[in-house]
């Protein structure tokens, strides 16, 4: 058939749609005389069509067609034509391999092989392949009848006749198929070796886990022992050597046939430089005296395959209990991690964007994951045993050390990605991770995949997005920080048996080991998932309940938050699997009473401490935003109310939880975050909360009395510690109400209103009920508790202008607006001003005001019998004094000094120190003593649950303040000497600058 010249002929076109990229070249094959009865049969070009790269496909057919004698053509022919298996086939492995088309060519009855399958031939084994290689009597013939095997595989392969997995065993079948034939082939040579040794060949890597890929070097380890008595030693160890060598050149060398692959025996003990044969006293010498962790990783995949089978077998049974005791090794996970880390820093640059094997989000990204998972839990959990990654991925998800759905997508990512590699290496039988470059290349790629519409840029979404899972899923599971704990327990305490858990919870300082006992059978008792999950979890967090003041609480703790949890599918996973979750609840669970009690209110909210965003403070806006937005939905002010107190329980828990696991330190921060840092993070996250909370509910009482408008402007202003940000867990919030009437409005009626507002805010969230109260006291108004709750703007104005005392203008310098009408609230600080950061600054008269009222207070309010070396707020260099001093500098100086014009005393003071109102070291003395004592109190606050201004007398609560503030075990004595030294430091220089002595 000839085209005619400016048309195309039908069968061009027929081409064209059936994928050949060649149309006119594939015309004029098909037209050559031998293939008129392809040309011919539609079906033939159909078939020819179907293929990864029919151009390919119909140069390879017509080069073996072309190989035939004329009558054995008609034979291959008339069977393609007949019959539709031989014709996917061999068409199939054509369209997706040039050098098994080669091989064709130089073999071209070959293709009988393909012929037929029985069933029973669909998934051949060793015996199978060995009965193929059975006539092989010398390289070149085993070469030949290795790729006939292999041409096979490959035909079952493309057709989908074995899925990925199916097909790399088969491979690896093949390999041992292939290194019994050599090893024979190698005795046939050399009898006398053969008799004065036995020799064991044992595969490691993919060749022993059953994960074999087309081509690849395939890893062995040679055991050698003499054969009987009378042959010595050294003598069967040379004679083993020469037989194993020999075995290695039949497989490597390359011939007329091309070569099988590279034995390569590099993982033996001391690699390269080591004996290519070692007897099996010598292997585990080596082992035991000087192997390192990654020869022990390489071990997990040791499998006897060729010669010796008694001594394979006893090879492998000395060696594995090795294997499962390597996550013992110090520092076994880090080595594991730093090996892979090293791995991808050593591709080319030019290439890790290629990289299907090495490359981040590749292969060996999975490889790596499940290996070290197995090593770790492995030891107590022979079902993790196995050297082939898909089953070791299927039992570490059956086990529960795998989410199932994490398990599931890597499952289905490594399978795409191996199925990536076989095509790409199938094409030429080369050994390449690369994926190729060349659109040809990469279209006969993406369709021997089933990817027909667009193969180029199909390929490159389900590659990229392949990777994209096994990268995240990788860093999820490889950098698991339970992981290194549980590598780190010693192996009878991975398994929670009565008598070894009863000894590890004394050992540990359990004080009521039975109870601990009653708590780890309900939790990891029986066969369900969620037993195995925490069977895992427990030994682990034993440990860090361990290293708190109270463990028992801390496991008791974890009960109640399981039990709570019981049935919420996603509470275990992220104990396992997410970032430093488990541990952060071991932290905050074993270190007071305040966070496991807003936790078990609510706890969901667990949840928070697997999120690396989820400790961070929330801001003001974002609070106010959702506690209005909550207070909207509400039916009433109760209910409205009540959501805004729950929104602050959980905030109050993620507060107490980022401080609890701050002061305990981090792996990235062993020694836990700066006291200072901690301090302010907590004091303007509360205050930040309860502005939120109070402004819910200032909407909330407004809208059911009034509606969308009060009939009076109003505005809430903090003052204390509210209004300076140094807010503690369970502090009360100081304010002062200014309210104005709307113009044209009744002042009488809007009184009334502002009122009725304040009455009503209290009463709702004071209410009784599992969300902590906030009480919010407006003792320092005008006037204290004689005078009115609430007050005009110019009703403020006129008392400060005429009845103003020096306190009152002192109590000023903490005030901020919180809540209400903004531009109400600043005319309001426009008031303050002038008081509290008085022109003149302060008289003398004013100044002794000051401080025979500090004074007054130190002697009238420190409670009865209470040490004042230790009492945080009225002791000697406690808060009290720290504030005090810097409020007077602030009254004396804040005019003429911006930055002593805030509400914050650790701002003021470092402001003071800038301006020289005070030398640094003073000021460091001083902040030091202010920080030391809010801590004392935040602390105390945690471990007991209730407020308190000095350190506990229960011994476990002030051994747990003492953890919280770094304090290790039996070192309580110092903190309450570096207590008592600090603020005695502190007192000396509040006496010069405050008293003036």
């Amino acid at each position: 058939m000839t085209s005619v010249p400016g048309r195309r002929s039908s069968t061009f076109t027929r081409l064209l749609r059936h994928g050949f990229t060649h149309p006119a070249a594939a015309e004029r094959l098909l037209d050559l005389p031998e293939m008129a009865p392809v040309r011919a049969d539609s079906v033939l070009l159909d078939a020819l069509g179907a293929a990864a790269d029919p151009d390919l496909a119909l140069r390879g057919l017509v080069r073996l067609v072309e190989a035939q004698q004329p009558d054995e053509r008609q034979v291959l022919l008339d069977t393609l034509i007949s019959a539709k298996p031989l014709r996917d086939r061999l068409l199939g492995v054509l369209g997706a391999s040039e050098a098994l088309g080669d091989h064709l060519a130089r073999h071209p009855h070959d293709w009988q092989a393909l012929v037929m399958y029985e069933s029973a031939d669909l998934h051949p084994g060793v015996e199978d392949f060995e009965r193929g290689l059975a006539e092989a009597t010398d390289p070149v013939s085993l070469r030949v009848a290795y790729r006939r095997c292999l041409l096979s595989i490959a035909a079952r392969d493309v057709c989908g006749t074995t899925d990925v997995a199916q097909t790399a065993a088969e491979l690896a079948d093949l390999a041992t198929a292939t290194l019994r034939a050599a090893l024979a082939i190698a005795r046939t040579d050399a009898p006398e070796d053969a008799a004065a040794c036995r020799l064991a060949v044992i595969a490691m890597g993919k060749c022993g886990g059953h994960e074999l890929n087309y081509v690849s070097d395939v890893d062995v380890i040679f055991v050698g022992e003499p054969a009987s008595e009378s042959v010595e030693e050294a003598a069967a160890v040379k004679a083993a050597t020469r037989l194993a060598s020999h075995l290695m050149r039949i497989c490597s060398e390359t011939t007329v046939e091309g070569a099988i692959w590279p034995v390569d025996a590099n993982l033996r003990p001391e690699g390269r430089n080591g004996p290519l044969v070692r007897t099996l006293s010598s292997h585990l010498a080596y082992y035991q005296r000087w192997a390192k962790t990654w020869e022990f990783q390489a071990l997990l995949k040791a499998r006897p395959v060729a010669g010796d089978p008694e001594l394979g077998a006893e090879y492998v049974d000395a060696v594995s209990p090795l294997v499962w005791q390597a996550a013992e090794r110090e520092n076994f996970v880090p080595d594991v991690q730093k090996m892979r880390r090293r791995v991808v820093d050593n591709i080319p640059a030019a290439h890790i964007d290629r990289e299907l094997k090495l490359g981040p989000g590749g292969l060996r990204d999975v490889e790596f994951a499940v290996q070290l998972l197995q090593l770790v839990h492995g030891r107590t959990d022979p079902a993790l045993r196995s050297g082939s990654t898909l089953e070791a991925l299927r039992a570490l998800a059956a086990g529960g050390y795998v989410g199932r759905a994490d398990a599931a997508q890597l499952d289905v990512a490594y399978r795409f990605l191996r199925s990536m590699e076989h095509r790409i290496q199938l094409y030429r039988l080369r050994r390449t991770h690369l994926v190729p470059e060349g659109e040809e290349d990469l279209r006969r790629l993406g369709r021997s995949l089933g990817l027909r519409a667009d193969p180029v840029a199909e390929l490159d979404k389900e590659w990229r997005r392949h990777g994209s899972v096994v990268r995240r899923l990788h860093e999820k599971l490889f950098y698991r920080p339970l992981l290194d704990a549980v590598a780190q327990l010693a192996p009878g305490e991975t398994r929670l048996s009565t008598q070894a858990a009863r000894q590890r919870l004394e050992a540990l300082g359990y004080a009521d080991p039975a109870a601990a006992l009653r708590h780890l059978e309900a939790l990891s008792s029986g066969v369900s998932r969620k037993a195995a999950i925490q069977r895992t979890l427990l030994p682990v967090l034993l440990g860090w309940f361990a290293d708190s003041a109270d463990p028992d609480a801390g496991l008791l703790g974890f009960r109640q938050v399981s039990d709570a949890l019981g049935k919420t599918p996603w509470y275990l996973r992220l104990l396992r699997d997410e970032g430093a979750a488990a541990e952060n609840l071991a932290r905050v669970l074993s270190a007071g009473r305040l966070a496991p009690d807003l936790l078990l209110r609510a706890p969901e909210a667990v949840a928070l401490l697997g999120d690396p965003e989820g400790l961070r403070p929330r801001s003001r806006d974002h609070l106010e935003q959702e506690v209005l937005a909550a207070v909207g939905r509400a039916d009433d002010a109760e209910a409205a109310v009540a959501s805004a107190r729950a929104v602050r329980r959980r905030e109050l828990f993620r507060t107490a939880a980022a401080d609890l696991i701050g002061s305990y330190g981090t792996e990235e921060n062993p020694a836990g975050h700066d006291p200072g840092t901690l301090v302010d993070r907590v004091g303007n996250a509360v205050t930040d909360l309860n502005a939120a909370t109070i402004a819910g509910a200032l909407r909330a009482v407004v809208r059911e009395r009034w509606g969308d408008e009060l009939p009076t402007r109003f505005a809430v202003i903090g003052m204390g510690r509210f209004g300076g940000h140094e807010l503690s867990y369970g502090s009360d919030a100081d304010v002062l109400f200014v309210h104005e009437p709307r113009e044209g409005g009744d002042e009488q009626g809007a009184a009334q209103a502002a009122a009725t507002v304040v009455a009503e805010m209290r009463r709702l969230l004071q209410l009784p009920s599992s969300d902590p109260p906030l009480l919010i006291d407006a003792d320092l108004r005008p006037e204290g508790r004689n005078g009115p709750l609430v007050r005009t703007l110019a009703s403020y104005a006129a008392y400060y202008r005429r009845w103003s005392l020096v306190w009152e203008s002192q109590a000023l310098l903490r005030a901020e607006p919180m809540a209400g009408d903004e531009e109400l609230a600043a005319r309001f600080i426009e008031l303050a001003d002038p008081l509290r950061y008085p022109e003149d600054g302060l008289g003398e008269e004013e100044v002794r005001e000051i401080r025979r009222l500090k004074a007054r207070m130190e002697t009238e309010r420190l409670p009865r019998g209470a040490d004042p070396t230790l009492h945080t707020k009225l002791g000697r260099g406690g808060l009290s004094d720290v504030e005090w001093t810097v409020q007077l500098l602030q009254m004396r100086h804040g005019w003429s000094e911006p930055g002593l014009r805030t509400t914050r005393t650790r701002t003021a003071l470092a402001a003071a120190r800038d301006a020289g109102l005070l030398s640094p070291e003073d000021a460091e003395i001083l902040d030091d003593a202010w920080v030391l004592a809010t801590r004392v109190r935040n602390g105390v606050m945690l471990v007991r649950g209730r407020a308190g201004d000095t350190f506990p007398s229960e011994a476990k609560e002030l051994a747990a303040v003492g953890r919280y503030l770094g304090y290790g075990q039996g070192h309580v004595g110092e903190m309450v000497d570096e207590y008592r030294r600090a603020t005695r430091r502190a007192r000396a220089v509040v006496e010069r600058l405050f008293y003036g002595s």
